[in-house]
């Protein structure tokens, strides 16, 4: 089978728009957590969130576009622009049936929708505009980056929260492989409104605290569950030789990828982590490699002590506990979990880890908690020769993710 290989990032998140801006922010180790400014949620719980600040949307939606969608598509829009640029592609050469789209989302155009319904229900009119049927719907921003490139190849959206954002990777390699060309995957979210939120709020897994630094703790002694963030990334994937063809940057292979699934109890997974384990060593076994090759594990890591323990459970069974386990990291605590979009974000990250040779820190860990004990990288980023790296989430409802990422000097030929 075909090498599938990601050749442009696009990134859109709070620690910066645009891939270069996120990722010196991110070895910065700065954290874009802070009081939400989207809407007064002085009577929420949850006060915190991760916000794009600064986004013009003006500067990456064409107007026509900005009236008929939501916050959430206008995100999607400019990461999968930047991905485009970064991937040096010339959509005009392509046959526009064998350019794709694979997007996945967890709440769609929350603000749209909420302000269109409010409207409903509290003014005269007996009716919501013409656009709100297709703005909140979960394949809006497949739709639209599909209508706005001219892209006409088997599109789809993917809905598995967290997971999400990984199955996009998988399902775009699959794509590929059957049929050439170049699909945009991964995933943004906007789930900052009073709707939303309060949809969010109802698990009781959202942190309540009000300091940044004490929000989003995971695998912390103190942790004290997750708070929400906006933004992900877009990522260009296409076949390794039709990418050197035309002379492209390679960021890595994409050369394992496994999901499975928690049915036994889809909202609270089990404590030995045995499917997130499975989903492991599935993708391992995919990619035709050992557990001592990976070099670094990208983690969930959800804030919530049952989760995170499980997690760290699931990955001392697959890697053990010697000094040959792989470095684990977590940097989405800096800027709150994006649900779709950060798993997506992850698979970024991880790509430019590969090509800079650094990793980053685990956002706002002081102390690990008993049974998360793990390798992580703490105080500062980490210079390390990254050949392999892992990727892995879990969605609410049970799902759980692997992918694995291996830099183009160890892609087989």
């Amino acid at each position: 089978m075909s090498t599938v290989v990601l050749t442009g990032i696009g990134i859109v998140a709070p620690s910066g728009v645009g891939s270069e801006q996120f990722w010196k922010s991110t070895l910065n180790g700065e954290n874009h957590i802070g009081p939400i400014t989207r809407f007064d949620a002085s009577g929420y719980r949850t006060t915190l969130a991760g916000e794009v600040q600064d986004f013009d949307a003006e500067q990456h939606v064409d107007r026509r576009q900005l009236v008929q969608t939501d916050r959430w598509t206008w995100l999607s829009l400019a990461a999968a622009g930047e991905a485009i640029d970064d991937a040096g592609l010339d959509l005009a050469a392509y046959d526009p049936y064998q350019l794709s789209v694979v997007l996945a989302s967890t709440s769609g155009g929350n603000e749209f929708g909420q302000r269109e319904l409010q409207r409903l229900w509290t003014g005269p009119s007996r009716s919501v505009g013409a656009y709100q049927s297709i703005a909140w719907f979960y394949a809006a921003s497949t739709g639209q980056t599909s209508i706005r490139y001219g892209m006409k190849g088997p599109s789809s959206v993917l809905a598995g929260d967290t997971a999400g954002g990984l199955d996009t990777f998988g399902h775009a390699r699959r794509t590929v492989r059957r049929r050439g060309g170049v699909v945009l995957a991964g995933g943004t979210e906007a789930p900052i409104g009073p709707y939303a939120m309060a949809c969010q709020s109802a698990t009781g897994l959202l942190s309540t605290a009000t300091d940044p630094a004490q929000a989003y703790r995971p695998f912390d002694r103190a942790a004290n569950g997750w708070i929400p963030g906006e933004g992900g990334a877009v990522v260009a994937v296409e076949d390794l030789d039709e990418a050197r063809a035309r002379g492209a940057t390679v960021y890595a292979e994409i050369a394992g990828y496994a999901a499975t699934f928690d049915a036994a109890a889809p909202n609270r997974p089990s404590a030995d982590g045995r499917q997130l384990q499975r989903a492991i060593e599935n993708a391992l076994r995919d990619a035709g490699i050992s557990a001592n090759d990976v070099d670094v594990v990208f983690a969930d890591a959800a804030g919530v002590l049952e989760f995170d323990r499980s997690e760290a459970t699931a990955l001392r069974a697959v890697f053990g506990t010697g000094s040959d386990a792989p470095l684990v990291t977590a940097p989405k605590a800096l800027i709150g979990r994006l649900y779709s979009g950060g798993s997506a974000l992850d698979v970024a990250t991880a790509a430019l880890a590969i090509r800079d040779g650094w990793v980053p820190v685990v956002g706002n860990l002081q102390e690990a908690a008993a049974g998360c004990e793990l390798p992580f990288v703490t105080g500062e980023s980490q210079s390390a020769d990254v050949r392999v790296a892992l990727i892995v989430a879990r969605g609410h409802g049970g799902f759980n993710s692997a992918l694995v990422l291996r830099r183009l000097d160890d892609v087989p030929t």
